[in-house]
């Protein structure tokens, strides 16, 4: 059973998205051995100049650093990554199983973003779509996303 595990800054905070995110944690269990790791997002002012902004994203780079396991496959979703259908990320995430990869890890960052060197470090960018999200929707739409991706594979009715 492949490993998975999802990093990311923030924590969720509205019963809906603790819910919908529980939910797809749920149906998971089957599927993979899944991890959802939560790291503090770092405190701004309300109007952050660019240096602060910069200062935050690179300690939360290297908290995500120090949470990624080792030989681990690292996927990025970041709005300037490639989006993808359901169909090739159920492609992408068998290849990676196949491969013998160790451990494959989404990391989704605060409401900056993710440090430049996750992303230039990442095996794989991931957009979403190129509207905002709230990177708590994310996570979710992120975990529905893998959900699908292994009823696709299995061949299930419920990717119609």
């Amino acid at each position: 059973m492949v490993n998975i595990t999802v990093i990311c800054v923030g924590k969720l905070k509205e019963k809906f998205y603790v819910e919908a995110a529980a939910e797809y944690v749920k149906r998971l269990k089957g599927c993979c051995k899944l991890e959802i790791v939560e790291l503090a997002e770092q405190k701004l002012s309300k109007n952050p100049s660019l240096g602060e902004i910069q200062g935050a994203l690179e300690k939360e780079g290297d908290a995500i650093r120090a949470k990624l396991p080792p030989s681990s496959t690292v996927v990025a979703l970041a709005i300037e990554g490639r989006q993808r259908s359901s169909e090739e990320l159920a492609q992408m995430i068998s290849t990676w199983t196949h491969n013998a990869a160790k451990h494959l890890v989404f990391v989704i960052g605060g409401s900056y973003g993710l440090h430049p060197s996750i992303k230039a470090g990442a095996w794989a960018t991931l957009s979403m779509s190129p509207m905002t999200f709230p990177h708590h929707l994310a996570r979710v739409m992120l975990l529905e996303q893998i959900y699908r991706a292994f009823k696709i594979q299995e061949g299930s009715d419920y990717h119609k």
